[in-house]
């Protein structure tokens, strides 16, 4: 289906209604977005009663990046919740702009959801954070040098990533650990020199996603609750070169833990 609006609310909106009418679900609780190494938690916070092809809602593309899935599930929890899985998360380095960046969680806010979860597979800056670890984003630094929002449009992000949701995170695993993300544009991979630049204004992981997603979804007036895997040693960090199969690897190593903690973790919110 052609979208019929430039303005990127009203496509969102629109999208949302078709998730509504193909679902038959007319609001959704919880958006989770599923980055490199999550997919599988999907099938754990609970049953699937509809899979839609993204790339036929207005806005969406079809993903760009082995190990994406260009796919949106609604899924009942166990306590009764509806929870709209985004796998179709595009990147800003695809050059679709910021507002295709963004128009998934826009969607899921006109879809009714009130709480964003967002994942992805990043680098770690702290030695001790060994491929696979899990970590809470404790806040961000947006070094994209752009915005999805547009135009004298103010908004707050003091505390962004919610201390409330990241409580309920440790009451299910007290272990967790938590770091702030820095979004790099990519698709390269940090220099060393850029890894050390991170390190020094406060960066504890690096990725190529989330941030942007954020503040679209603090606009949107949504709560948001981000974790990242560690799927490598980030540049200069690790004594070896990067390289996105080992990202997918460590991933894969990880995914059957950290999808069993994101699910129990979701059950909570």
């Amino acid at each position: 289906m052609m979208h019929t609006s430039n303005d990127p609310f009203e496509l969102a909106s629109e999208a949302a209604e078709l998730i509504g009418a193909a679902t038959g679900v007319e609001s959704h609780d919880i958006a989770l977005v599923l980055g490199s190494g999550w997919g599988e938690a999907a099938e754990l916070i609970g049953e699937t009663t509809h899979t839609l092809d993204a790339s036929t809602l207005p806005g969406f593309h079809a993903p760009a990046v082995p190990g994406h899935v260009g796919t949106i599930r609604s899924v009942l929890t166990a306590t009764g919740q509806r929870v709209l899985v985004l796998g179709a998360r595009t990147h800003y380095y695809e050059g679709k702009g910021v507002r295709s960046v963004v128009h998934g969680v826009r969607t899921a806010a006109a879809a009714g959801c009130k709480t964003l979860v967002l994942t992805n597979g990043c680098g770690g800056l702290n030695p001790g954070w060994t491929p696979g670890t899990p970590v809470l984003i404790s806040d961000h630094i947006n070094l994209t040098a752009a915005s999805p929002l547009e135009g004298a449009t103010f908004v707050d992000l003091t505390d962004l990533y919610s201390a409330r949701t990241r409580e309920i995170a440790r009451s299910v695993d007290p272990s967790l650990v938590e770091g702030v993300y820095a979004q790099f544009t990519g698709p390269h991979y940090e220099t060393p020199s850029e890894v050390r630049y991170a390190k020094a204004i406060g960066a504890d992981l690096v990725g190529m996603s989330t941030a942007l997603e954020a503040i679209a979804a603090r606009h949107a007036g949504m709560e948001v609750f981000g974790i990242s895997l560690v799927t490598n040693l980030a540049a200069g960090i690790s004594p070896v070169p990067l390289s996105h199969a080992e990202v997918i690897e460590a991933g894969q190593a990880a995914g059957p833990r950290i999808s069993r903690l994101l699910a129990d973790i979701v059950a909570r919110l």
